[in-house]
């Protein structure tokens, strides 16, 4: 019996309790109370509710008792390219694996839909994206339709990722926080 969240116990329960799925509809409220003070403090772009709900097919959300706890974005370029975008994780939920999981799950969505080259822009987490096998690069690494919408004012780094398939990302996980 649980009287928390994350208070200890045992559950019993058909339902998911914690887990990764697409976002939808009723999802934007959450993802936006989730990134808001990030956007206010100017660590991620700004995305109004009415953003979220058109490119809603293409965020995943981390939910626990559904709760969102972390999202994620994922954009789909020429070339193979694929950008994840908007990775958070709820502060109270950092220290638990749920932003390692987050982009090892987006990774392997990125293999299944046929992208050989991921990369993310960071003006704040560059040492975590490393750690992770990503590679810092230049803006003319990007594919031209990303180049073209680039921000310069932003000053993002960009890091990019090869992935041949989900044998790389299996290996690469294992060095994860090493």
């Amino acid at each position: 019996e649980l009287y928390t969240r994350d208070g200890s116990g045992t559950l019993i329960s058909r339902d998911l309790y914690e887990g990764i799925r697409r976002a939808d509809v009723n999802d934007v409220a959450g993802i936006s109370d989730l990134i808001s003070p990030l956007i206010r403090m100017g660590t991620l772009v700004d995305r109004p509710k009415a953003a979220l709900e058109k490119d809603i097919d293409s965020y995943f959300v981390y939910t626990r008792d559904s709760l969102i706890v972390a999202c994620g974005q994922l954009k789909r370029f020429e070339n193979g390219f694929t950008e994840i975008g908007c990775l958070v994780v709820a502060k109270e939920y950092r220290k638990g694996g749920r932003g390692d999981a987050m982009l090892g799950y987006l990774e392997r969505m990125c293999v299944q839909s046929g992208a050989s080259k991921v990369f993310v822009l960071s003006t704040q987490t560059m040492e975590w994206f490393l750690e992770r096998g990503f590679q810092q690069v230049a803006v003319d690494q990007l594919p031209p339709s990303r180049q073209a919408k680039y921000n310069f004012k932003r000053n993002s780094k960009i890091y990019m990722k090869k992935i041949e398939g989900d044998r790389d990302l299996d290996a690469a996980e294992l060095w994860w926080n090493r």
